[in-house]
């Protein structure tokens, strides 16, 4: 999930330009990959689309496509990431689906390769093939590490994920991004703004940030309306994920999470998507 996000323009190709850490959590989907005799999709949660617009399906062609393997697989997919939420569910599991396939293959495809056919997946599938927090730019193929100095200031930290019953679509979100004047973060600013938090020492609470907020919330004030509410009654960070409308809130130590997940649920019904987890 996006713990710091700031969108620094347009492509030429119609992609957007970011800075963003990302880290991954210590839950998740997870994926059955077991060999078949074609290759096949499948999933427990409803409404999955699955088939040609499934992310796991078009990360098994482009595997076979760029590898030549003849192989089949029968991949189950079992959902705990809600749909529409900004966290990344089906990027993570199109790169977990090329691990495996690779893996299954014998090893055809280098590191190297493989984060470069994950790009071609998805702007955010290479990151999610580390199992690491990861700084990514461009529009969102360039990864690299987090300095251990700031990976031991986020690691193991504990926050509570929550989402609405509504999800946002992200197409849409970008595209709003993009008619609002004055939207984007200047790149150099983005840049220090990050570089000054992972050179500092503070918690990650001071490193939270989401410029997509400004196209969002607009449209959705329940995101906003309960963030500020988590911030003034319990004094937690809290941000939006990518283009949501999952948030995070960051719990500190020794602090029970069960009046937080009431207030959500309060605040959003009791079709909101809550779990506590840790950065892994």
């Amino acid at each position: 999930m996006n713990l710091f996000l700031a969108v620094t323009g347009r492509r030429t190709d119609g992609y957007h330009d970011l800075l963003s850490l990302v880290a991954p959590l210590d839950w998740g989907d997870s994926l059955e990959v077991e060999p078949a005799p074609s290759m096949a999709v499948d999933c427990d949660m409803p409404g999955v689309p699955l088939g040609a617009d499934n992310l796991v399906a078009r990360a098994a062609a482009a595997f076979a496509e760029a590898t030549g393997w003849l192989g089949g697989a029968s991949i189950r997919i079992r959902k705990v990431v809600p749909m529409g939420a900004g966290l990344g569910g089906a990027s993570s599991n199109a790169a977990a689906a090329l691990r495996a396939l690779n893996l299954m293959a014998g090893g055809p495809l280098s590191e190297a390769a493989l984060s470069l056919l994950a790009s071609r997946v998805g702007s955010d599938c290479p990151l999610f093939l580390s199992g690491r927090p990861v700084v990514m730019r461009g529009r969102g193929e360039i990864v690299e590490a987090v300095p251990s100095a700031a990976l031991g200031r986020i690691r193991g930290t504990r926050l509570l994920v929550f989402k609405p019953a509504f999800p946002v679509a992200t197409p849409w979100a970008y595209g709003v991004l993009a008619a609002t004047p004055g939207s984007y973060v200047d790149p150099a600013r983005a840049e220090e703004m990050l570089s000054g938090w992972m050179a500092g020492g503070s918690g990650l609470g001071d490193l939270l940030y989401n410029s997509m907020e400004r196209a969002v919330f607009p449209k959705y004030p329940a995101l906003p309306v309960l963030l500020r509410e988590l911030r003034g009654r319990f004094g937690l960070a809290a941000v939006m994920s990518g283009s949501g409308s999952a948030c995070l809130a960051v719990l500190p130590e020794g602090l029970d999470a069960a009046p937080v997940a009431e207030a959500v649920r309060r605040a959003w019904g009791p079709s909101a998507f809550i779990r506590e987890g840790a950065i892994s």
